[in-house]
């Protein structure tokens, strides 16, 4: 990564409750504004995205991220205000596998994201329509608007477009990904989490990917997105081709599954089966409104209150980074 260049930190809210395994936790965000100022990298940033079922301002705060902004003077943009960014037009110069034709008008990017490092900051998790997700896929809120979810139908080739982007336009990449907690089933948020105790790091987003999906249990290579952007040079997604540095985790193997939720299986059927090719109807028209309310009431009144609160809370008492996600203050407390 450049070092005079403006690094982006962009953090991971898949959920604004702190469900853990879901979202970038506070020692994961803390422990990387630490190391890139003792590596040179002064001239940092936080940029925050909101999408049609998550609030940035809500999980900022409930994820404990706010007081270590304030803390280390981290500026923060949010990539949906006119005044912190302007969306415009992007010509790629590699070839889009789906990009261009799911945008036909024009592949648009916010202008603050060119000539920067960029720094993600995924978890360890499951996902239901990609079987993983972590460093590829945290780009998918910074680079693409709220209408991402134009692409569900075509996310793998989606994830890999974008990571042939963000090489165009960005000064370095680099991903820390947190496993100390991770996210088993049906992921990014209704997971059962699981204490493993590891971080990952690397430059190579593919690389971290796929070592990420064999600790899990999976087979990276049968991933479609990591598949596609290894045999395209975008980066490594064999295993046997890559060298991990640190704690030996070859024989690891966590047997993850992903499973279904009630959003999901509607989701299959949306974009997945027959009927995707009524989905201009469903999500380009007002009747979007009902499945993001759908969305919404399965998730945030239906799933939080009456299970995964629970969880969290049992997480917080009984685990060590529960404990610890207990330490860092709050909005409120400070």
């Amino acid at each position: 990564m450049d070092g005079k260049a403006t690094t982006i930190l962009k953090d991971n809210i898949s959920w604004h409750f702190p469900f853990p395994g879901a979202n970038t936790t506070p020692w994961q965000l803390e422990g990387t504004v630490l190391g890139l100022k003792k590596a040179g990298f002064e001239n940092l940033v936080a940029v925050q995205n909101m999408t049609v079922v998550t609030d940035a301002f809500k999980g900022e705060d409930l994820n404990k991220y706010v007081p270590v902004f304030r803390k280390h003077d981290i500026p923060v943009r949010f990539n949906f205000r006119d005044e912190d960014m302007k969306w415009i037009e992007l010509k790629p110069r590699t070839s889009m596998l789906v990009l261009d034709q799911i945008y036909p008008e024009g592949i648009r990017i916010p202008d603050f994201f060119s000539g920067k490092n960029i720094v993600h900051l995924p978890t360890v998790k499951c996902h239901i329509y990609t079987t993983t997700t972590g460093a590829m896929k945290n780009a998918f809120g910074g680079l693409l608007n709220t209408y991402r979810h134009y692409t569900h139908s075509w996310i793998h080739e989606t994830l890999v477009d974008l990571l042939a982007i963000q090489k165009e336009i960005h000064t370095g990449l680099f991903a820390i990904m947190d496993g100390t907690t991770a996210g088993n089933g049906p992921g990014p948020r209704t997971m059962f989490p699981v204490e493993k105790n590891i971080i990952l790091a690397g430059a190579d987003q593919v690389a971290v990917d796929a070592v990420a999906a064999k600790l899990m249990g999976f087979d990276p290579l049968q991933i479609p997105y990591i598949n596609l952007a290894h045999q395209r040079g975008l980066g490594c997604g064999d295993p046997r081709e890559i060298r991990v540095i640190g704690a030996d985790v070859s024989n690891e193997n966590w047997k993850f599954s992903v499973g279904d939720n009630g959003a999901s299986m509607i989701g299959d059927l949306l974009w997945f089966s027959p009927l995707r090719r009524f989905q201009n109807l469903f999500f380009r028209t007002p009747l979007v409104h009902f499945f993001i309310f759908g969305s919404e009431a399965y998730h945030d009144y239906y799933r939080w209150p009456l299970k995964d609160r629970k969880v969290f809370t049992k997480w917080m008492e009984s685990s060590q980074w529960g404990r610890l996600f207990q330490s860092y203050p709050s909005v409120g407390s400070q």
